[in-house]
């Protein structure tokens, strides 16, 4: 029989939610408690779930094994760092903190107290990114987009590390390479921090990524392609799709035909999947496919994108100024 792991979730909004509710459901998981800054929400998602509410997390901390931390990006390490002080167990939502300083402090403390610190880069676990890995061989050219329409949750921080973050992380999981070069694009449209950005990242093994991400779209968008020789990889994460295109040598020497295969995993669920593989490594005491070092490294890729972006804009709105056009500024909502 397997020990019951005791969880927490910090953070009980939209995303916060589905993390009690999973944990909930799960044998050999038993859901200790939910905290939240908001005591009638913590209320509210306690009482769907069958279990105690906090005001205080650190009250939680005392009764588990392990947690997941869904609070805003600005509080990452600051609710992160309480847990692994306590020797809980940590699953942080992405990105990991908001500075390589703070990723550091979390690295090093989940290190010095031996505790799992996994991060939710959600997308590593979509059944589709997973059927992806074995077809994988030497990708040449990586192109992604993902694009939703505007929402207030998650306009606490860019763009890029609201959604680009993601596509940054799969791409570094399978390019097996270091970056020599990125260029990127972006500008404010209707938060003041960016909310469309474009990036191009180069690879000293020769592949390029270019990753697209937009939050002010009428459609949403959630789609990797991917070209390696003989071989080219359509990844639809929305809709768990993946379609295999391959050249297969024509008759009689005649032209290369395509050979398509396409996959659907509609019945497979992510975020489960993904707690499911945070509690394995919190029994087994092993290290996470997506840890704090990976977490770390797509942190440091996504602020380099925005640092860039934002010294674009600063160019940008200094050749206003120059030809005489300040009145066009306000439309960079630049800070």
């Amino acid at each position: 029989m397997k020990k019951v792991v005791k969880v927490g979730v910090i953070g009980v909004g939209y995303l916060g939610r589905f993390h009690a509710q999973k944990y909930a459901a799960m044998p050999d998981v038993e859901l200790v408690g939910v905290a939240d800054t908001d005591p009638d929400r913590a209320r509210q998602i306690a009482d769907e779930c069958a279990t105690r509410p906090y005001a205080d997390y650190h009250e939680l901390l005392t009764q588990v094994d392990a947690v997941s931390v869904v609070v805003p990006t600005s509080l990452h390490h600051e609710v992160a760092k309480a847990c692994l002080l306590q020797r809980v167990d940590v699953l942080v939502e992405k990105p990991i903190t908001t500075t390589l300083t703070e990723a550091d402090d979390l690295i090093r403390l989940a290190r010095d107290r031996q505790c799992i610190l996994q991060v939710g880069h959600l997308e590593r676990f979509n059944p589709a990114v997973l059927a992806m890995q074995p077809l994988l061989t030497h990708p040449l050219f990586i192109e992604a987009h993902r694009i939703s329409v505007f929402k207030e949750r998650g306009t606490d921080v860019d763009v890029v590390l609201d959604l680009m973050i993601h596509d940054i992380d799969i791409v570094l999981s399978i390019v097996k390479s270091p970056i020599v070069s990125i260029l990127t694009a972006g500008t404010p449209v209707i938060t003041h921090l960016t909310d469309i950005a474009n990036a191009r990242l180069i690879f000293a093994n020769g592949c390029t990524a270019n990753i697209t991400v937009s939050r002010i779209s009428m459609e949403t968008m959630r789609r990797m392609r991917i070209f390696q020789p003989g071989q080219y990889l359509s990844v639809d994460f929305g809709r768990k799709e993946i379609m295999e295109v391959r050249l297969q040598p024509g008759r009689d020497g005649g032209n290369p035909v395509p050979e398509i295969n396409k996959s659907a995993f509609q019945d497979q669920d992510a975020l489960e999947l993904e707690l499911i593989d945070f509690i394995q490594h919190v029994r087994e005491r092993s290290e996470p496919a997506v840890s704090g070092e990976e977490g770390r490294r797509a942190l440091d890729v996504a602020l380099q994108v925005i640092a860039q972006i934002h010294g674009n804009r600063e160019r940008i709105e200094q050749l206003l100024r120059d030809e005489g056009h300040a009145d066009l500024l306000p439309y960079l909502k630049s800070h």
